[in-house]
């Protein structure tokens, strides 16, 4: 028997085994998770999509001395109990208003439906609803990504529907269920990474040192995670949202495995970029000159990722930064002390959340590099058995992919 036949023989009996093995336990785990009994309202939950019939009134009115735009409005519910039932509602009466947009006939906004003391019905406002112009900016994005990308940008939004349904199906009921969220997240972000790559470049070698790299890196990102938030002692209540969870829910969450999880995902969207991005500038190297040796090659594209993680890590800081900036200007007014800013639990999360990332950026480069080179300049290796196909040529001949 050829080696050839051996390979694919053993390949076909270790897929088998692998699939069977899932369908007993790994579809029962991904899929049906125990289920979550919670006795608190959901967000949301208790309003009332209503549309606005008529303006009763509109004028000027002064609080704490800032004249502003006030509306009275009749509204009908569009659903629920009171559908069709007219209900009074004022915005920016009582309340400091934050825009000066005018509401019309025919806008739909949500409203809380309570009864007063007297049990009498009373409507308030709560919302404006932006679906439609939010569905319109999404469909604006889907076809700039398939008129930009073509195949690769349908295959790029597959992959995005992928990541949600893996957060939505799998991420969020099992950490809801008690399990540990660092866990949880480790192996949602492994098959994110799997499924989404794949999905939008295809199965060629390129891929395969992405995905590589992608879980090495995140690996020594968890690790660093773990490490320095036991150092620093983050409870994982620097979020105010995590508070809010924990006190309108009946449902017991780690809230310092949610920290550790919720940086893994969070260093995934950059690893993907990033990793990707070096494996692609590996691949352009060799065959620009395949004649390159194997140091020539991981000193090249090394120079590129020196440029490539310092823009990265420059964008990552920003980002973290430009959520905390209401924080900053606070203190900034105040003339708070920055040492206590830097002390405290919501910004020691940021910065431990944000240098973590980054260095976990930064050992990606030399983890994708090494990976791809090898994987590039060793292929022939590989190029008889049927475990990495495609690795060699792709959709233009002698072509690496």
């Amino acid at each position: 028997m050829k080696i050839t036949s051996r390979w694919f023989v053993g390949g076909t009996i270790v897929v088998a085994v692998l699939l069977i093995l899932f369908a007993l336990f790994g579809f029962p785990y991904f899929f049906k998770p125990p289920p979550v009994q919670n006795e608190s309202a959901t967000l949301g939950s208790q309003l009332t999509l209503a549309r606005v019939s008529r303006i009763l009134k509109q004028g000027q009115v002064v609080l704490n001395d800032r004249s502003q735009l006030y509306q009275i409005m009749e509204v009908k519910p569009l659903e629920g109990n009171y559908q069709g039932i007219p209900f009074q509602i004022d915005y920016g009466l009582r309340e400091l208003r934050t825009d000066n947009f005018q509401f019309r006939p025919g806008d739909e906004v949500y409203i809380l439906i309570d009864k007063t003391p007297a049990n009498a019905l009373q409507a308030y406002y709560v919302d404006y609803v932006r679906s439609q112009p939010l569905l319109i900016l999404l469909l604006t994005f889907v076809l700039s990504m398939l008129v930009m990308g073509h195949w690769k940008g349908l295959g790029s939004l597959l992959a995005l529907a992928a990541s949600m349904i893996v957060i939505i199906w799998y991420v969020l009921p099992h950490i809801l269920a008690g399990e540990d969220p660092v866990k949880v997240s480790l192996i949602g972000s492994i098959i994110l990474v799997v499924v989404t790559l794949y999905l939008t470049y295809g199965w060629n070698l390129k891929t395969h040192a992405s995905v590589a790299s992608i879980i090495l890196s995140l690996l020594l990102t968890g690790a660093l995670s773990l490490l320095f938030v036991y150092l620093t002692r983050l409870n994982g209540y620097g979020d105010e949202n995590v508070t809010y969870l924990m006190q309108s829910s009946s449902i017991r969450v780690d809230a310092h495995g949610l920290l550790l999880g919720g940086m893994i995902i969070g260093s995934l969207g950059v690893l993907d970029d990033l990793v990707t991005s070096q494996s692609a500038a590996v691949v352009e190297i060799y065959e620009a000159n395949p004649a390159l040796g194997f140091w020539q090659i991981l000193q090249r594209a090394m120079h590129i990722g020196e440029d490539h993680v310092a823009a990265t890590v420059n964008t990552l800081v920003l980002a973290y930064t430009g959520a905390s900036l209401p924080l900053l200007l606070m203190f900034t007014l105040g003339n708070g002390s920055y040492s206590y800013l830097v002390n405290s639990e919501f910004m020691a999360e940021e910065i431990v959340r944000t240098l973590v990332g980054s260095l976990g950026l930064i050992a990606a480069v030399p983890i994708s590099t090494l990976i791809a080179t090898s994987l590039i300049l060793y292929r022939g290796k590989f190029s008889g058995s049927h475990f990495l196909p495609g690795s060699e040529t792709g959709s233009q001949a002698g072509r690496v992919q």
